[in-house]
């Protein structure tokens, strides 16, 4: 039997209606043409996509299971997003909710080259939570921002990244920031002894991005962030494949316009194309994901399905030193938590307050030999 992806979607229709629904999903995602206008008995019996189950959820909501050829995707991750929702999304009832692959598809989506273990192996932190925090605001030049790094670094968080909106402005072109950010975290770690990582933020198309790690790694960085919805699908696929030694960070701008459902789009969707880890927006800051959909995050990216590396889950957004226990309970140890803001609204004592939300984590995680 032809290899099959299964798309799940949830959508609004009456009852009388939604096998029609159903239906129409099913070649609008494969074929987008009437079945009948095909006389190849192939494409009929194999490429057309199929309904598989739906499930009367109430409400007048409806989970239907479609599988799609896996030929149709041909291991390119753009082709993937598009077949999973490309016409399907442009018709505002429905969203994707679940994607499962078949077997087959493992060599062209490996996921994660570097994952959860391996970034813990990388910052010397075998148990405990890890801990990341953001250079802001947009509009400081190079050196200030790599002063801000110091600052954290010294403090022992485990990672300093840019903030998502750091591109290659005229303020702090990206070959001006990266190598005096990581001399300046490298300077840090030296004296702390702690190594502490930088990742500095991709931007641009393709090829400025390929540049642009190739001069990190000339700088000693060895982690990026990349935000996929911006940079596209194919794109992080392509830059993880190249270059397997770099832990990409995946940050979910843009995520909330595609209409798919977060714990399938930054759990699932963004490890499968190659993020080591997942940021996302942690319940109770300043957006709205509710604890439930935060927790199914958090599973999707830990989940190593086909054998695939687990991802990091990071929750971040609005978090502050004051919920580090509560994050911790609700989120466990195999978590980066990403504190920004309010690390940095303590001004010059930003060091120390760092410090404090390293120390909170340590004193809130399970220990090596406990």
């Amino acid at each position: 039997m032809t290899p099959r992806l299964i798309a799940t979607y949830r959508l609004r229709a009456d009852a009388t209606t939604i096998d029609a629904r159903a239906r129409a999903i099913a070649v609008e995602q494969s074929v987008e043409m009437p079945p009948e206008a095909i006389d190849a008995a192939r494409i009929l019996a194999e490429v057309v996509g199929a309904v598989e189950q739906c499930i009367d959820r109430g409400g007048g909501l409806f989970d239907v299971r479609i599988g799609l050829a896996a030929e149709t995707v041909g291991g390119d991750a753009g082709q993937l997003l598009n077949m999973l929702f490309g016409n399907t999304s442009l018709h505002p009832d429905v969203t994707l909710i679940g994607v499962a692959l078949p077997a087959e598809m493992t060599a062209a989506f490996p996921g994660p080259r570097v994952g959860l273990a391996g970034l813990r192996a990388r910052l010397g932190v075998p148990a405990r939570a890890l801990t990341a925090s953001a250079l802001k605001p947009q509009g400081l030049d190079a050196a200030a921002l790599a002063a801000l790094a110091g600052r954290f670094a010294r403090g022992g968080i485990d990672l300093v990244k840019d903030d998502h909106g750091l591109a290659d402005q005229a303020t702090a072109p990206f070959a001006a920031r990266v190598p005096v950010c990581a001399e300046a975290v490298r300077r840090a770690a030296a004296a702390t002894g702690h190594p502490t990582r930088y990742a500095p933020s991709l931007s641009g198309p393709h090829g400025a991005m390929r540049a642009q790690i190739l001069l990190a790694r000339e700088a000693g960085v060895d982690t990026v962030l990349i935000a996929p919805m911006i940079a596209g699908f194919a794109t992080v696929q392509a830059l993880a494949g190249e270059f397997p030694d770099i832990a990409f960070l995946a940050h979910p701008a843009l995520g909330g316009a595609a209409r798919i459902a977060p714990e399938v789009l930054i759990g699932t969707l963004f490890p499968l194309i190659g993020a080591d880890a997942a940021i996302f927006p942690a319940h109770g800051g300043r957006f709205g994901y509710s604890p439930a959909t935060c927790r199914r995050i958090a599973a999707a990216a830990r989940h190593p399905s086909h054998g695939r590396r687990p991802a990091l889950p990071v929750p971040a957004g609005g978090m502050t030193l004051a919920r580090v226990p509560e994050l911790l309970d609700f989120y466990g140890p195999d978590t980066m938590l990403l504190i920004g803001g309010n690390l940095l609204a303590a001004g010059a004592g930003l060091t120390a307050a760092t410090a404090r939300f390293v120390r909170a984590v340590a004193d809130h995680s399970p220990h090596p030999n406990a």
